[in-house]
Formats: C-alpha cells, sequence, structure tokens
C-alpha cells in the first residue's frame, strides 16, 4: 500500500506558528528581563535553529537590547540579552471638561510623553489625534488605550457623562478600537483613582479599599480583595446618590447627598454665609474660617462639623456593607487639615461594625492616569491580573 503523503502546512499556518514562537519569545524576555540565549532557549523549548532568527527580528525592532558578554563555568563567554519596556507601549486618557489629559507609558509603567489637548466634540477622533502623536511614529507598538470618563460607563460605552459633553450613549471604546487597533478600556474616572492608589499610592499595601471623592459630585471606587469592583450595571460607587436624609431626594440626575454635601453646595453654603475663600478650594476656605475668632468662624466651625458628620454616615454606611478596611479622601476632601481629618475618624470609629482607617489618597489628580496605565497594561496582557 502506497504511504499517505503529509499535507503540507499552509503559509496561514505557517505564519500563525511563527507568530505564537514570536509571543513566547517576548514574553519569556519580558519577564525574565535580563537573560542569555541558552536560558531563552529553556524558557521558551525552542531550538536554538528557530530561536536565532527570531531574536535577530526582536533586536532589530528595539524589543530586545545586547548587553556585553558573560563570562560561563565552560569558559565561553555568553552574551546576555535586555528586554527594552519602551519596545510596547500604552497610552491612559482622562476626559475632563473641555480637555483630555493623555499620557504614554512603558510597559514598566513609566511615563515618557504627556500631553493636553482641547476636547472637541468627537472624542474618539480627539484621542485617535493625540495617541499616535505622542507615542510617535517609528515607534515601537502601541498595546492599548485606558479612557477615564467622569460618568456612567460599561462595556466600552458611556452612557452618560454631561461635563464631557455625553448625554445619549456613545461607543467610544469601540471606535478607538476600530481606528487603532489596539485593547480598550472604558471605565469611570473614580474606579481608575482607587486602581491608581492600589497600584502606586496610599492603597498600595492593602487589598481591600475605598476612595471617596469629593467634588461637584461625590463618588466612590471601590476594590474588594485586590479587584475593582463595578456591580450589575457598572453604577457601584455612585454614593451620592444614596438618600441618607429622609426629605432628600435626586433631582435632575444630582444626587440627593451630592446636592447637600458636595463641594459645589460647600462653596454654596460659603457664599451665602459671606465667607471669602479667597481663591481657595471651599473645602479649604472652610477649614480656614473654622480655625480663626469671632462669630463668623463659629459658624463655620458648626458648618464644618455638619459636613464631617455627613461624610462619616456616608463611610458608614458603605462600611456596613462592603468593610473597606480603608478609605481615601480625594479631590476636596482631601482638602481637610489634620484636626478635621481626626473628627471624622472619631465620627466613623463611634458608629462603624469594623475597623475603618481614614487616610487622605497620596497621588491626587495623578490617581486617575495611574489607573489608567494600570487598567491598559492588563487589558493588553503586560501585567498580571489579580487573582479573584
Amino acid at each position: 500500500m502506497k504511504a499517505q503523503s503529509e499535507v503540507p502546512a499552509s503559509p496561514v499556518r505557517r505564519e500563525r506558528s511563527r507568530e505564537i514562537k514570536r509571543s513566547a519569545v517576548i514574553s519569556a524576555a519580558r519577564q525574565a528581563r535580563l537573560l542569555s540565549r541558552s536560558q531563552l532557549t529553556e524558557l521558551t523549548g525552542l531550538s536554538p535553529a528557530t530561536l536565532t532568527p527570531l531574536v535577530r527580528e526582536l533586536i532589530a525592532e528595539g524589543y530586545l537590547i545586547e548587553r556585553g558578554a558573560e563570562s560561563s563555568r565552560a569558559g565561553r563567554p555568553r552574551e546576555k540579552l535586555e528586554f527594552n519596556p519602551r519596545a510596547e507601549l500604552v497610552a491612559a486618557v482622562a476626559l475632563q471638561p473641555h480637555q483630555a489629559r493623555c499620557e504614554i507609558a512603558d510597559s514598566d509603567g513609566s511615563v515618557i510623553a504627556h500631553d493636553d489637548v482641547p476636547l472637541g466634540p468627537d472624542i474618539v477622533a480627539t484621542i485617535c489625534d493625540v495617541v499616535p502623536r505622542l507615542a510617535g511614529a517609528g515607534r515601537p507598538e502601541l498595546r492599548g488605550v485606558a479612557v477615564a470618563v467622569p460618568g456612567v460607563t460599561a462595556d466600552g460605552e458611556v452612557r452618560l457623562a454631561p461635563s464631557v459633553g455625553v448625554v445619549e450613549t456613545r461607543s467610544i471604546g469601540e471606535g478607538i478600537r476600530e481606528r487603532l487597533g489596539v485593547s480598550v478600556v472604558v471605565d469611570n474616572d473614580v474606579n481608575l483613582m482607587v486602581a491608581g492608589e492600589h497600584a502606586a499610592g496610599a492603597g498600595s499595601d492593602v487589598r481591600d479599599l475605598m476612595l471617596l471623592y469629593v467634588t461637584d459630585g461625590v463618588g466612590a471606587g471601590l476594590m474588594l480583595d485586590g479587584r475593582v469592583r463595578r456591580g450589575a450595571s457598572s453604577a457601584a460607587g455612585e454614593v451620592g446618590f444614596m438618600t441618607l436624609d429622609r426629605d432628600a431626594h435626586t433631582r435632575d440626575g444630582v444626587g440627593a447627598f451630592e446636592a447637600r454635601w458636595s463641594e459645589s453646595a460647600i462653596a454654596r453654603h460659603l457664599d451665602d454665609a459671606g465667607i471669602d475663600r479667597d481663591g481657595a478650594g471651599p473645602v479649604t476656605a472652610l477649614v480656614t474660617a473654622a480655625a480663626g475668632e469671632g462669630p463668623a468662624a463659629a459658624g463655620a466651625r458648626a458648618y464644618l462639623d455638619e459636613v464631617l458628620v455627613a461624610w462619616s454616615r456616608l463611610v458608614i454606611s458603605c462600611a456596613c456593607v462592603v468593610d473597606p478596611g480603608r478609605v481615601l479622601l480625594s479631590g476636596a476632601a482631601a482638602e481637610l487639615d489634620d484636626a478635621a481629618l481626626a473628627r471624622l475618624q472619631e465620627l466613623v470609629d463611634a458608629d462603624v461594625p469594623a475597623p475603618v482607617e481614614i487616610r487622605r489618597g497620596a497621588l491626587g489628580e495623578r490617581a486617575v492616569l495611574h489607573g489608567a496605565i494600570s487598567s491598559a497594561l492588563t487589558a493588553a496582557g503586560l501585567m498580571a491580573v489579580p487573582a479573584t
């Protein structure tokens, strides 16, 4: 019987096989950072004959850098190869009223470029213009983009973010993915803030964390077991809508709690009370006024305590449900001085069922871009995903 001849591999299969081997080399080098060719052979299981052209190609493309030879016991020097973190880039974009802040980072998370640009009506076009320009023509490949949105997001869509001009659902993620051809994350800005503080800030030493962000609204980012939690409809953390006062209700899209206890609500109270802010933020101005003397200072102290009581009730309500262990204050809430922070801690301690430590966030407005970089790296497969 005539032996059946083996069907040769198709060009598509050969190319796919080559890409798998190339990815294995990049992954091994990224993890080891500095290694010899023989170590690369051991880690990938590829033969020297297969590895040699791949290494040559990756050196030419800038993924690998040849370093000086290292002596071995056998006496023959072994050339070392170093992985270049700048061969793989990600972009972080934070949308704000009237502008977009963009950073380009390498696979180590180190920022290599930054720019703030006007935010036009076409958000996708703005992002797809600034990101390639910052990454630079001829640079190594862009692997991922993360976009922080001050509003409600889900599955790459921005459902509501009026401060940046989104009043009906837009598929921001899909639009960016189609134009740039990379993985895309679109997330609420406070979710990314808590991710940033966990990655490189005041929450880097814990796995359970809540970040309370006070600005024109009030929101929270929640991390449990080392992962950001978003809820069934990606609305977890919309604490500004909590109705902790009997007569408080959501009106015109403004939550009941934030209508009374946000930064803008505090500003209105100070204006009505005739307290001069002298260019300072409302919370800073309130703390300063409360430290003074006379009837005006007494009134400021009384109102400051009202604010702290309200914020403490919010923290306690959240702690009863999710037990975060640590709460970070961000935005205007981080402007509390040490005495006010101690008073807030005292109020929380009095009624919380389990210990909750109150701290200021460490990164300030940088937290959102830190979190976006971390999310972009994870989505691109350049950072390990935390275990559930």
